[in-house]
């Protein structure tokens, strides 16, 4: 416990001045993010972060995660979209210079990943630097009180198992007093902070958002047991990798895109 509380002290320290710099340091910080991420893929799966394969990954991820304004120096006629066609085109021309060593199910994998980790990343840089910080701390409040208040109204109350398949120790009391305790926070901060859309429509936002963190939370725990790992990484000492620590951020932030407020 002592050692998870330094490394969120540390993290905190360090995190929240990018936060609230925003601009080039928070784009910085999420294209490193994503790259760390990206290689926590690779070592889940046994795979050398020393090579090729995942070099053309990380270009892959970077191309997704990097805000819009980078592609500025394209032709009209070209997007995002034909840049990470192109690099998983190099990415499928590996399996055949290593003679299937990198196989398609590999690139599969990588595709994905570039996309799920890229794409929530790049909203991250897309709410604070579009949205503003308040929008950006409106969502990233209410997945930590999601996951905390889960995590301790399971341990004082929860008796029935939310999904013991993939991760044992969720209940369903846990997870649904997460959703509360995000949507009692939602209903006290628009108050002081007012968000894109009136006061009913954005506690049902909240919950909204608060059951998608829920969720994120639960995909990266399939991802863990599938692969056979307790964390995704060891860079947050005490806390995990990369994956551990952002997996709810990683789809509630696009969902804000989607919401229209970033």
């Amino acid at each position: 416990m002592k050692q998870r509380i330094i490394t969120a002290v540390v993290a905190l320290i360090i995190f929240i001045p990018i936060l609230i710099a925003g601009g080039l340091w928070l784009e910085v910080a999420a294209c490193a993010l994503a790259v760390i991420a990206m290689s926590e893929i690779f070592i889940m799966r046994k795979r050398v972060i020393v090579s090729g394969d995942f070099l053309v990954a990380a270009l892959g991820v970077l191309a997704v995660t990097v805000p819009d304004r980078f592609y500025g120096w394209l032709p009209s006629h070209l997007n995002r979209l034909d840049v990470i066609y192109v690099i998983i085109v190099v990415l499928l021309l590996v399996t055949v210079a290593s003679k299937n060593r990198t196989t398609y199910d590999d690139v599969a994998v990588v595709a994905l990943s570039v996309f799920y980790i890229g794409t929530g990343f790049h909203n991250l840089i897309a709410v604070r630097n579009g949205a503003g910080l308040d929008t950006l701390l409106f969502a990233l409040i209410l997945v930590w009180l999601t996951d905390s208040g889960a995590y301790f109204i399971g341990r004082a109350f929860g008796k029935h198992k939310l999904w013991p398949a993939i991760s044992p120790n969720k209940t369903w009391e846990g997870s649904i007093g997460g959703n509360l305790v995000a949507v009692i926070f939602a209903a006290i901060y628009i108050q002081f902070q007012p968000q894109l859309y009136s006061f009913w429509p954005m506690l049902g936002i909240a919950l909204f958002l608060s059951i998608m963190g829920s969720l994120g939370d639960l995909i990266e725990s399939a991802l863990k047991r599938y692969y056979g790992v307790k964390d995704s990484g060891k860079i947050l000492p005490g806390h995990g990798g990369i994956l551990d620590r952002f997996d709810s951020l990683l789809l509630v932030l696009p969902m804000l895109h989607l919401l229209g407020m970033a």
